[in-house]
């Protein structure tokens, strides 16, 4: 009777355990989101830093934030190392709107990309653009 008691004692931990554990979702890697002003502070404090446009070239062509280098977001995934090869790089991420930024930054971060912030959409952004 005792081992009965024991064994049903140790079938009721292991759910529990299993139960606790089986809630939680494995860690995503993380990147974080600014405001444009935020951003605008970061580009202006003199770091070295990169500013990506994950919009297509077009988009890119017809105005984009000055420094910003083009990397779209559907190329992202395919090996971007030549372009980003510091791991380690502060990189300050926008599209149009901020959804591709979004999906952008988490396909980095998953990279291995440690310092990624998402700023969202150069629709927010009030400061200067070029063609050039």
């Amino acid at each position: 009777m005792k081992q009965l008691l024991l064994l049903a004692l140790v079938i009721i931990v292991g759910v529990v355990v299993l139960r606790m554990y089986s809630g939680s979702k494995p860690s995503t890697p993380a990147y974080q989101t600014l405001t444009a002003e935020e951003a605008k502070a970061r580009l202006d404090s003199g770091d070295s830093l990169v500013l990506l446009d994950v919009r297509t070239r077009e988009e890119y062509a017809g105005g984009h934030i000055p420094t910003a280098v083009c990397l779209p977001n559907e190329e992202i995934g395919q090996d971007v190392s030549m372009l980003l090869p510091d791991f380690n790089a502060e990189i300050l991420v926008y599209c149009r709107s901020g959804r591709r930024s979004k999906k952008a930054a988490a396909k980095l971060a998953k990279l291995g990309y440690t310092k990624v912030c998402d700023f969202g959409g150069i629709n927010n952004w009030t400061y200067e653009t070029t063609t050039e």
